[in-house]
């Protein structure tokens, strides 16, 4: 009985240490993340901002609808033509009494509201491309965050499951120790040798999902996929969020994309206007200068022309371009009402989610965990009396730590819910440069 007690003192006193130790940064992580620096959101945002080419590709497209808008404000090019006129052959000598040379300058000039109406066309469509623009970089930024939370969630869950793994095969020792002396079972020894496997397995598959995540968030950077990622630190989120109402009628005001969808609206409304006046005629004028070398002197003549196009096939060209025109309008308003109704239904589940998280997270924290924590403990002081078995204070272990992985998992959650939330506000929610602090102490 003495040889029987002093090893559950003994093992009552390695699992008390190894529960009672914080959760160890990942500077001290003695796995694939060995030594890393720290990775902040912010950082990735600015990072994205300067590198990810879908940005660069998204600005320049802007920038290329916005120089259309002058030229479409414009007239055409004057025509200028320079004739010699009625030429004798083979001398090439001028045929008399016609010939002449010719200087002839010609302008078309659109029916009044047409340039007008077609510039604002190239304005409300270059607005749609900067809203699109927009749109891009708060995509990119969003999948950048949603990157970072799956790797810090792959973080924290290897750095539980390491310190679960030496918790495990210290009780592996213990239970071999005793049943070595015949104080315990051949079941205690089997059971911590398949939950240190398992818990092998699962440090296995969690640095090949690390690898995977590092190489997404390196693509977005355009990095090399293999370049060292840091070890994510949590930023503050914000304590509570605005009534959901007022975030609906926000995203339905500022989302990128409903901006632009507006834009294309005004655009086809504008643009079904000008189709209208492509039934009225565009002008021609034009001047013509001609001389002649004539007897004693020379010859000088100056015509006046003006002249206008005939819409002779108006039923199959200008009539089908209204046709096209509304269509397209009706096309445009149905896209808004689609993109405003997929933004308030996709902010409201994204609240959803976000409030999920951190209702569950706090009750982890407030409730299930500290509860958890007093299970093990009873547990141990019923195992040091011989009051429970060797599985018991076993499961009671793991249910903490697997408690503790599903709490790293609501954080990441609710980041990427707000990181998808601040795309469709296009704002910030919160600042990425706050850390915040862990769970079980301060990172």
């Amino acid at each position: 009985m003495f040889l029987r007690h002093v090893f559950r003192c003994v093992a009552a006193l390695a699992l008390t240490l190894c529960s009672s130790m914080p959760v160890p940064g990942l500077l001290q992580a003695q796995s694939g993340v060995l030594r890393l620096p720290a990775l902040h959101l912010g950082d990735v945002y600015r990072a994205l901002d300067s590198a990810n080419p879908r940005i660069a590709a998204a600005g320049a497209l802007a920038r290329a609808a916005h120089a259309r808008i002058a030229p479409a404000r414009r007239p055409p090019d004057p025509q200028l033509q320079l004739g010699l006129v009625n030429r004798s052959l083979p001398g090439f000598g001028l045929s008399d009494p016609l010939g002449m040379n010719q200087l002839q300058l010609m302008q078309m000039i659109p029916f009044p509201g047409k340039l007008g109406l077609g510039g604002r066309v190239a304005s409300a469509r270059a607005d749609a491309e900067r809203a699109r623009a927009a749109d891009v970089s708060w995509d990119v930024r969003t999948r950048g965050a949603m990157a970072f939370y799956e790797l810090y969630q792959v973080d924290q869950s290897l750095l539980v499951a390491e310190e679960t793994l030496r918790i495990l095969q210290d009780l592996g020792t213990i239970a071999r120790t005793m049943y070595g002396v015949g104080e315990g079972r051949q079941a205690d020894v089997l059971r911590a040798q398949v939950e240190i496997a398992r818990m092998t397995e699962d440090i296995m598959r969690m640095r090949s999902e690390r690898v995977s995540a590092a190489a997404r968030l390196n693509a977005l950077l355009v990095l090399d996929p293999s370049a060292p990622v840091g070890s994510p630190i949590r930023p503050a989120f914000p304590d509570t969020l605005p009534p959901l109402d007022s975030l609906v009628a926000e995203a339905e005001r500022n989302r990128p994309m409903v901006q632009a969808a507006v834009a294309e609206v005004r655009a086809a409304e504008v643009g079904e206007r000008l189709a209208r006046r492509e039934i009225w005629p565009d002008f021609q004028v034009g001047v013509e200068y001609g001389q002649r070398p004539m007897d004693g002197g020379t010859d000088r003549m100056v015509s006046l022309m003006v002249g206008l196009n005939l819409p002779i096939f108006a039923g199959s060209r200008q009539f089908a371009m209204r046709r096209e025109a509304a269509a397209m309008r009706q096309m445009a308003a149905a896209d808004l009402d689609a993109m405003q109704s997929e933004t308030r239904g996709r902010v409201a589940e994204l609240y959803a989610s976000a409030e999920r998280a951190r209702r569950l997270g706090e009750l982890y924290q407030g409730t299930i965990l500290p509860q958890a924590h007093t299970t093990v403990a009873a547990a141990l002081a019923a195992y040091r009396v011989g009051g429970v078995d060797f599985m018991t204070l076993l499961d009671d272990q793991m249910t903490v730590n697997e408690y503790r992985q599903d709490l790293f998992s609501l954080e990441a959650q609710r980041g990427q819910a707000l990181a998808e939330l601040e795309m469709l506000l296009s704002r910030p929610l919160f600042n990425p440069e706050d850390a915040a602090l862990a769970s079980g102490g301060t990172q």
